[in-house]
């Protein structure tokens, strides 16, 4: 017979429920050997090691991705095989290097066999484990209990509530070292050249805005008829008012005129000055390009405009041009 949705959807609640207050208590427990961890690492690295993460079982595909993240944020990891260490790829380990050993029983045979030859190297060990009084974690410089009361499995079998223990102390480690380490946005895009979010890191404004013939400028004193042609003329959205000087005044749009035009029909004659949006959002043009993506979300604008040093009007951005270079 079937089960009901409502008690399938239930029983996965029942799971959220028992990760999240495992993930709580971890929360609770962190102590000064994670930041005994994070200082050792962040030695290690600037010396120019690297972290050498180990696991075997389900402990090794955490491992794999808590090894990817540390290696996409700055802070250069690899994924040793523990089954294969013992079989030449512990050529892969350095003098300087510092190990991530991930056990959650911590009595890992394929693990534990590791741990003395490792005695042969400079290098510093990181234990993670469920459990404190472990050969690993006893032999280990610093050790990171990622211990749990229940796992979410209703067999009480398979890992479920402890792997997402280590999964997240693993991303712990990682953005904590990210902000030590002063890794920016600039970093980050180096290491994701592909893909929207790439792009974005990458491509600056002056890249993707609209310039000469393609940007409106009016002066301050021209007519919301005058304005509304050159528009149209240029084929934006937006047009930007300057003032004697050059420089910016505000931004006219045509959610501006349409606004305006509900109350005062007539206005084309009147100057665009008295309608136009003074002290607007606007970017300069050194800026990089997922800055627009959060201004435009962030404002609820179409229109960004791009200024100089001098506070003119060089370019403009229209949102729907981030989908015209694949950046949203």
């Amino acid at each position: 017979m079937p089960i009901p949705t409502e008690s399938l959807l239930e029983k996965a609640r029942l799971v959220i429920d028992i990760e999240c207050r495992q993930l709580e208590k971890l929360r609770h427990s962190l102590d000064d050997s994670f930041t005994r961890a994070v200082e050792l690492i962040a030695q290690r690295l600037e010396a120019r090691g690297k972290i050498v993460v180990m696991g075997v079982g389900k402990s090794g595909h955490i491992g794999e991705k808590i090894a990817a993240t540390l290696t996409s944020t700055g802070s250069p990891a690899i994924m040793l095989n523990s089954l294969n260490a013992l079989h030449g790829d512990l050529g892969m380990v350095a003098d300087g290097d510092v190990i991530l050993a991930m056990s959650y029983s911590g009595e890992t045979e394929e693990l534990n066999n590791i741990i003395p030859a490792l005695g042969r190297f400079d290098v510093k060990v990181i234990a993670m484990t469920g459990n404190p009084g472990s050969f690993l974690a006893q032999s280990a410089d610093v050790h990171l209990n990622a211990h749990v009361d229940e796992e979410a499995c209703p067999l009480k079998l398979a890992p479920t509530s402890s792997t997402t223990a280590m999964l997240v102390l693993g991303d712990a480690l990682a953005m904590v070292l990210l902000e030590m380490r002063g890794f920016k946005p600039e970093d980050f895009a180096k290491f994701h050249p592909g893909g929207r979010l790439g792009r974005s890191l990458l491509i600056k404004v002056s890249h993707i805005m609209r310039t000469g013939e393609h940007v409106a400028v009016v002066p301050d004193d021209s007519t919301v008829t005058d304005t509304l042609k050159e528009m149209t003329r240029r084929r934006c959205g937006a047009a930007a008012v300057i003032d004697a000087g050059g420089r910016l005044a505000g931004i006219f749009t045509h959610g501006d005129f349409a606004r305006h035009f509900t109350a005062n029909p007539g206005l084309g004659q009147d100057p665009v000055s008295n309608f136009m949006t003074r002290n607007p959002i606007t970017i300069a043009s050194d800026r990089l390009a997922v800055e627009v993506l959060h201004i435009l979300e962030t404002h609820r604008i179409d229109d960004l405009l791009v200024l100089d040093r001098n506070q003119a009007p060089i370019g403009i951005i229209d949102s729907q041009d981030l989908a015209r270079h694949k950046l949203v």
